[in-house]
């Protein structure tokens, strides 16, 4: 058998990958390519990791037929894994506690609500098109449900829920099946409204690039042991993911609850944990079988 090789799957507003990206890639002798490249020939790679695909929400089903051409013996995460993770209706198939969610189809209507809301689409990334609403915001509500309709996309109603404002979120990151490391982030539907757009085509909203929005951090019990079960209920399905990100918030009773899987694209936030640079780069070579 000759060398493995190694392609890291990036977007045309990251050729070259983000640098924490780069320097995994350079532990595991990757090549950095442009998933929509015409002129990348992805048989010649024994294995192809998905890293910042940050435009795949916009061409969703194209992306999904360039997963299932890449195949599932060398693309990472599965194809399978990323069909069930782009569309966000997978949340109540889940057999652990997630955010309460509601689902207005096109042709629905919002319908009127008490209390705040959170109201986002089935398909996007790094929040957009998302939007917090509260109870005499009725009318701007329905018209972000709209816009969602519009794009031919289904609409996700959830309670906003207060504890985000005093916690923030809990990630719960996991390399090769493993927990390599936890992350806290900063609300970022910090007021009411929608969330700031992205100034970089195709990048994470505005908010999401925000120096100080994540910082490390440690899980309680009870969250950790959330993000164990949702991480164990995708490896029965599916497999061991190569990398996944468990994101989590308080409840309504302030019992951890399962807001987002990041099973495609996340941003592992490495730079904060140099350690994990060398976790991820072990898992892909365990992956690989390059140990």
């Amino acid at each position: 058998m000759g060398a493995v090789r190694i392609a890291f799957a990036t977007c045309s507003a990251y050729p070259d990958g983000r640098a924490d990206d780069g320097e995994v890639a350079a532990l595991v002798g990757a090549e950095f390519q442009v998933w929509d490249d015409a002129g990348v020939d992805w048989s010649a790679y024994d294995r192809v990791v998905i890293r910042s695909v940050w435009d795949y929400s916009h061409r969703v089903e194209t992306f999904l037929e360039w997963c299932e051409k890449v195949g599932e013996t060398r693309l990472r995460n599965r194809p399978e894994v990323v069909t069930f993770n782009s569309d966000k209706r997978y949340l109540p198939e889940l057999g652990v506690p997630t955010v309460p969610t509601a689902f207005v189809e096109p042709g629905e209507s919002l319908g009127p609500y008490s209390g705040e809301i959170v109201v986002k689409p089935n398909i996007s990334a790094g929040a957009r098109d998302t939007g917090r609403f509260e109870q005499d915001a009725q009318g701007d509500a329905a018209a972000l449900v709209a816009r969602i309709h519009d794009s031919g996309r289904i609409a996700l109603i959830q309670p906003y829920l207060r504890g985000v404002d005093t916690q923030g979120e809990t990630a719960v990151v996991f390399f090769g099946g493993d927990v390599s490391h936890v992350l806290r982030k900063r609300p970022v539907l910090r007021t009411a409204g929608i969330a700031p757009r992205a100034e970089v085509a195709h990048a994470p909203a505005a908010a999401m690039l925000e120096p100080d929005l994540v910082s490390t951090g440690q899980a309680s019990a009870t969250e950790l042991e959330l993000a164990t079960a949702a991480h164990a209920e995708i490896t029965r399905r599916f497999g061991t993911p190569l990398y996944a990100r468990v994101d989590i918030v308080p409840g309504a009773d302030g019992a951890p609850v399962l807001i987002e899987l990041e099973l495609i694209e996340p941003n592992m936030y490495m730079n904060l944990v140099p350690a994990a640079i060398d976790r991820l780069a072990a898992a892909i070579r365990v992956d690989a079988q390059l140990t």
